[in-house]
């Protein structure tokens, strides 16, 4: 048992019940907070105001929008599965609170003359814990899509699940590296490992893929497509409205809080201060409530990434945001944990020397470089009977399709009866029906 796990085992039950009251209030508070800047930024990036009449700046605008909802009539689809169509959000809601249990906010403090942690509990598997709450979460988004007995919420729900299971493998084996370094699983050993340098640096591929994975895990832009307006109406949540929505809206950003959250502890250093300012007074920034301040700038820092992609990337075509989860993160990911397995065991051996090593992974890279770039594709000879189909596998008209001529048209003339009727196209008189 770590440290922090023993401090913690000491908590009274009181001080429990104040860290739980306190995750709840922070995490309602940056929802509210989140739907504000989201609107306010994204306002000023096409060059509009945003809300700036509830409260100063328009800060009160999301709390306005959330009593309004909760006074908004509770609708129940006639075809819906009633016990299920109410427990959706529910089960969507509540491991998104449970996941940022295990999140270490700051070191040793002491809060009413109790020593204690910033952390709810440190588990010796909390990441595992992150990935499970996740995978609950999303029988949530398929059990509301499935019960709302409309057509448009399953395909949305289907979507979430295939989504979520996509890019929560590449989120897992973006762990495998970090944990490798960190030797532990647990969330507070994690950001203890690093102390002396953040593992952004040290494992630039694994934060790359996290970074990807985790704006596909919580299905926000570009990568909405289980809410496709287009093509769905709303998604899973088309047949909800009052407080149910609001659930499913607090569920999104809660996630996307807890996964900012879980970048800054894997990858950032958690808690600990940015360099310099990890240098002043010998590290009296990382110690006390100065910590918080650094956590939550860090995560604050990714909030405004997620909204920065919403606002300037479109939304993926399916296939195209399938093909990057299975072509092209997991594939790289499992290379990248291989990569990392062989220069571990090759800096831990005293048989190749640090030179050698720099040669031969010099070596590696070129050779990459040179068969991903320099070697030319070569496509098999075009088939004239096979139909053409686009870079994804989509069918597409042929090039040399022409448009049809306009036939000419049918002139009316006097008959010798003086009834009105349609002639041909030379001037003869068309049968009769025929108009």
């Amino acid at each position: 048992m770590t440290e922090t796990a023993e401090l913690l085992a000491d908590d009274p039950i009181w001080l429990i019940l104040i860290k739980v009251v306190a995750i709840f209030v922070f995490l309602v508070l940056m929802t509210l907070l989140t739907i504000w800047a989201e609107r306010r930024v994204i306002g000023r990036m096409q060059h509009r105001p945003g809300p700036n009449r509830a409260g100063p700046f328009g800060m009160l605008q999301s709390l306005a929008d959330g009593l309004k909802l909760a006074f908004k009539e509770d609708i129940r689809p006639v075809m819906a599965d009633k016990w299920v169509y109410f427990l959706a959000p529910a089960i969507s809601a509540t491991p998104a609170l449970v996941s940022f249990s295990v999140m270490p906010i700051g070191p040793e403090v002491t809060i009413f003359g109790e020593r204690t942690a910033l952390q709810l509990v440190d588990l010796p598997v909390g990441l595992l814990v992150v990935l499970a709450c996740a995978s609950v979460g999303v029988y949530g988004i398929v059990l509301a899509g499935w019960a709302s007995g409309s057509p448009y919420p399953l395909l949305g729900s289907l979507r979430s699940a295939a989504q979520v299971i996509s890019y929560e493998i590449a989120m897992g084996l973006s762990f495998v590296a970090v944990i490798m370094y960190a030797g532990t699983l647990s969330t507070s050993g994690i950001v203890a490992a690093q102390e002396n340098g953040w593992f952004f640096a040290l494992l630039p591929v694994s934060f790359l893929v996290y970074v990807v994975s985790m704006v596909g895990e919580t299905n926000r832009a570009p990568f909405d497509l289980p809410e496709a307006e287009s093509e769905l109406v709303g998604g899973f949540h088309t047949e909800y409205s009052s407080l149910k929505f609001a659930l499913f809206f607090l569920a999104e950003y809660i996630n996307m809080v807890t996964v900012s959250a879980l970048a800054t502890t894997l990858f950032l250093g958690g808690w600990h201060a940015p360099w310099p300012l990890s240098l002043i007074g010998d590290g009296v920034l990382n110690t006390g409530w100065w910590p918080v301040l650094w956590f939550l700038g860090k995560t604050i820092a990714f909030l405004f990434f997620f909204v920065w992609l919403r606002g300037t990337l479109p939304r993926l075509r399916y296939d195209q945001f399938m093909d990057l989860g299975w072509k092209l993160l997991v594939p790289v990911s499992l290379v990248w944990i291989v990569a990392v397995t062989v220069i571990r065991a090759l800096r831990n051996s005293d048989t190749v020397s640090t030179q050698q090593f720099m040669i031969g992974g010099a070596v590696v890279v070129v050779i990459l470089v040179a068969a991903t770039f320099l070697i030319p594709d070569r496509k098999p000879a075009e088939d004239p009977d096979e139909v053409p189909m686009a870079g994804s596998g989509f069918p597409v008209p042929p090039l040399d399709l022409e448009v049809p001529k306009t036939p000419p048209r049918r002139t009316p003339v006097r008959s010798g009866t003086g009834s009105g009727e349609l002639a041909g196209p030379e001037g003869e008189e068309a049968p009769h029906g025929n108009v």
